[in-house]
């Protein structure tokens, strides 16, 4: 929507300087935004054991769901008040995603998708290391993050069969992905 447009964008200062304004919004929408992206890649990328966790989980709070509004419709609300809201199961992309290279828009973008998606330090390495080297590159980091992984990272070498993630975020906002395989 219009705040989710709005949290990156292109304005001037007060002295005609133009530049990238950045809301307070940012974080929860890149992480709205990011979330949407992960869901539409998760059936091509995650290994069905992952997949039938999510499902069922879904299926969980559904029945849940349905019995809280059922046992509330027939004056049961005593009852509908202590059944559990079980949480959505958050799959583990490690399981089907060897390396990733992770938007280097800064120190807390970085830490930020590495805690949510409980990465390793050696899968977020290339992404710090760009951020040192490079700067922030914006999205555009996301190849030199491929390079590192190809010619230096020496932590988790890339072997072949092994699935690169790399993971971009844009003004709008965006937010996009891309897998590619070793082959």
């Amino acid at each position: 929507g219009e705040k989710d447009y709005q949290c990156v964008f292109e304005t001037q200062d007060e002295e005609g300087h133009r530049g990238v304004r950045l809301s307070k919004d940012i974080v929860k929408v890149a992480g709205k935004c990011m979330e949407k992206n992960m869901t539409t890649i998760g059936p091509y990328v995650l290994p069905l054991s992952e997949q039938i966790k999510v499902v069922y989980s879904l299926m969980v709070r559904f029945f849940f769901k349905t019995l809280r509004k059922t046992l509330t419709s027939a004056g049961k609300e005593k009852w509908a008040v202590n059944l559990p809201h079980p949480k959505v199961f958050v799959p583990d992309f490690k399981r089907g995603i060897d390396h990733f290279c992770i938007h280097a828009g800064g120190r807390a973008v970085i830490d930020g998708i590495e805690k949510n998606m409980k990465l390793e330090l050696f899968h977020s390495e290339p992404s710090r290391m760009a951020l040192l080297n490079f700067g922030n590159t914006s999205s555009s980091s996301i190849w030199y993050e491929l390079e590192y992984i190809q010619e230096k990272q020496t932590t988790n070498p890339l072997r072949k069969g092994h699935r690169v993630m790399q993971v971009a975020f844009g003004s709008g906002f965006k937010c996009t992905s891309g897998v590619w395989l070793k082959l």
